[in-house]
């Protein structure tokens, strides 16, 4: 039997209901985000969890970029540097089995919120790679059924009951559940003839 590894304490992780408001703070954020970026941005997107009516959630809005070319968005970055935005100087890569570590399916820049503000994580990545559509495809398959949608809910509350001053043990819990999800979604979405929309 396998013994769990050390995790690193972290602030508490806190989930709430799912809060009408998030989706109303996306829809601000994303004004003031194409302000500043301007015509360097092709779209827009809620993701993750607070995306998604009825699923608890941390309180912390994710949102995808999506740029045309990832290779050219020094000067996006350095606007939302310039406008407050934390990080993003260089690229790194999201993690999924399947895919090498650096496979530029992965590539994104990762920034977060003005020092201040309200938790945001901002995801820049290039339009039709592996990592942009899956978001978009998580975020579809969970507001359309309702029973995954619940039970990845419920995962989500025990994971935090278990580790509830771990935001790497959180993660660790969840993760492998992300890849079941993934196979999943994508039968759904060959079904119901899915495409990526923001």
């Amino acid at each position: 039997m396998h013994s769990l590894p050390a995790f690193a304490s972290s602030r508490p992780v806190v989930l709430l209901p799912y809060q009408p408001a998030w989706s109303h703070e996306f829809a601000e954020l994303a004004q003031r985000l194409r302000k500043v970026a301007g015509p360097s941005l092709l779209e827009i997107n809620h993701i993750g969890s607070t995306a998604v009516p009825s699923l608890c959630a941390k309180d912390v809005l994710d949102v995808q970029i999506q740029v045309s070319s990832i290779a050219d968005v020094g000067s996006l970055t350095q606007e939302l540097r310039r406008a407050g935005f934390q990080k993003g100087e260089s690229i790194t890569c999201d993690i999924f089995n399947g895919l090498p570590p650096q496979s530029p399916e992965l590539y994104k820049y990762y920034m977060r919120e003005p020092s201040g503000e309200r938790r945001m994580h901002l995801h820049i990545r290039e339009a039709g790679r592996f990592n942009a559509r899956y978001a978009l495809l998580f975020r579809d398959y969970l507001r359309a059924q309702p029973l995954a949608r619940e039970e990845y809910g419920e995962l989500k509350l025990r994971a935090a009951a278990l580790f509830p001053y771990s935001i790497e043990g959180y993660l660790y819990l969840k993760e492998p559940v992300f890849h079941l999800l993934y196979y999943a979604a994508e039968l759904w979405a060959e079904k119901v003839g899915w495409k990526p929309s923001s």
